[in-house]
């Protein structure tokens, strides 16, 4: 039996999620019912094996999944292809939160994408004079009435529990409301099958578990604890929570936290294979957005990692099907990290730093197919340590800083593309197609 309670004490919690939300939108914007109208976000210009970024309640209905690759969805299923517009889906997701400060302080509502959020709803009942499922409801019917779309919203005495009810019970209930207490979850999902269905276990976890002999989270609550610390170290105090469907975090507590470390990252898969030496050029490219994120946000990196993904062969295909293995499917790899002597924000030490890693670590007969850089233990301008050393010539990085600050300006001001270096003119260059995305997507804009 589960050893001490550590929940929390009478307090509720909503978790509202925006249901189909980029579909939804779409749907909304040419005046057609999402839940009548078969429509998928996806990028036409890319290929059939694209994703696609959300698909209507309607196709959902017709047993099509919500992150399915275009040619999987059903020839004999007619349906309208969106191209993204991720401007657009920031503007209602933005709308929809001024929606939800109509009911609940900033400081009790933390949002956890852009078509989902969490509430602490606890000091509002007796100010509304409402039950908990009655002001999840006027939440609900608030944002369908001011902006067409349909949210699903789950119920909780902690976040966890909230969040469960919204995944298991509410998308799948006819009035998409979803109500879980620690009892009731024990009661109806103790032997809910698959695990993937809850929170934080995704594929690997679950295989892991499985590998212990355990496919529900009523095994999991009944297992050995010292097993389980062994196989999954700190993190099996979370999968014990949870199994017990306890989880002692509070929406203050996350409000309140702050990472000791900050690192900005950048990736990209390309829409072919690439040559080493065309690589390079991207990740050059990529090296530059970087410094100008670092210089917009006063911030400079105290080191820079590099991923290389490469193309996988036939042989290394069939392993991957077999045993998953070759890093998550994803295909081999190299990975590489350089730390400078003093934090910079420098385009020109960033670009060194970059294309020495990348020639030290790629493989040179590889085809690349996927890129990645990180600007690591990231710090503010002025914190200790981040001064220049002797052998820096000051007034150089004070004359590049000044122009990573004019760059930022007028890209701020006339677009990403509006400066561009000789390098972004290259054909393998990939930087002006990414500066009208945004997230990876199209953007919408001109």
């Amino acid at each position: 039996m589960y050893k001490e309670h550590k929940g929390q004490q009478n307090r509720t919690y909503l978790c509202i999620d925006l249901k189909s939300f980029y579909a939804s939108v779409e749907c909304i914007e040419r005046g057609l019912d999402p839940f009548t109208t078969n429509l998928v976000v996806a990028d036409p210009t890319r290929t059939a094996k694209t994703i696609c970024l959300a698909v209507s309640p309607a196709m959902k209905a017709l047993g099509v999944p919500g992150r399915c690759r275009v040619f999987e969805i059903p020839r004999h299923i007619s349906y309208i292809m969106a191209p993204p517009r991720m401007s657009l889906y920031i503007k209602r997701s933005a709308e929809v939160y001024g929606v939800y400060l109509k009911w609940i302080a900033k400081e009790d509502i933390f949002v956890y994408s852009i078509d989902e959020a969490f509430f602490d709803i606890t000091g509002y009942l007796s100010l509304y004079g409402m039950t908990a499922r009655e002001l999840g409801e006027a939440i609900r019917l608030d944002v369908a009435q001011t902006l067409g779309i349909t949210a699903t919203c789950g119920m909780g005495p902690n976040m966890y529990l909230a969040k469960i009810a919204l995944d298991i019970s509410a998308k799948h209930s006819p009035d998409f409301f979803g109500e879980l207490t620690e009892q009731s979850y024990r009661e109806t999902l103790w032997n809910h099958t698959p695990l993937t269905d809850f929170w934080r276990i995704g594929p690997g976890i679950s295989r892991r578990l499985a590998a212990m002999g355990i496919y529900t989270m009523g095994q999991l609550a009944a297992a050995p604890i010292e097993p389980l610390y062994r196989e999954f170290g700190i993190d099996a105090e979370i999968l014990i929570d949870h199994a017990w469907g306890i989880e002692p975090t509070t929406m203050a507590a996350i409000k309140a936290y702050k990472p000791r470390t900050q690192s900005f990252s950048t990736a990209q898969v390309f829409g072919r294979d690439y040559r080493p030496e065309d690589a390079l050029i991207v990740c050059k490219e990529m090296a530059d957005q970087l410094a100008l994120q670092l210089v917009e946000q006063h911030k400079q990196a105290s080191g820079i990692s590099v991923y290389i993904g490469y193309t996988a062969h036939e042989d290394e295909r069939e392993l991957i099907k077999k045993s998953l293995a070759l890093h998550r499917r994803l295909g081999p790899a190299s990975v590489g990290s350089y730390s400078f002597g003093v934090p910079t924000s420098s385009s020109k030490q960033l670009r060194k730093a970059v294309e020495r890693l990348f020639l030290e670590k790629c493989l040179p007969t590889r085809m690349v197919h996927r890129v990645g850089l990180a600007a690591v233990k990231v710090l503010d301008e002025t914190a200790p340590g981040t001064q220049l050393d002797l052998l820096s010539n000051t007034q150089q990085l004070s004359e590049e800083y000044a122009i990573s600050q004019t760059v930022n300006d007028v890209k701020k001001r006339f677009g990403k593309n509006a400066l561009l270096r000789g390098i972004d003119l290259l054909p393998q260059a990939t930087a002006r197609e990414r500066n009208r995305q945004i997230g990876g997507h199209r953007s919408g804009e001109a």
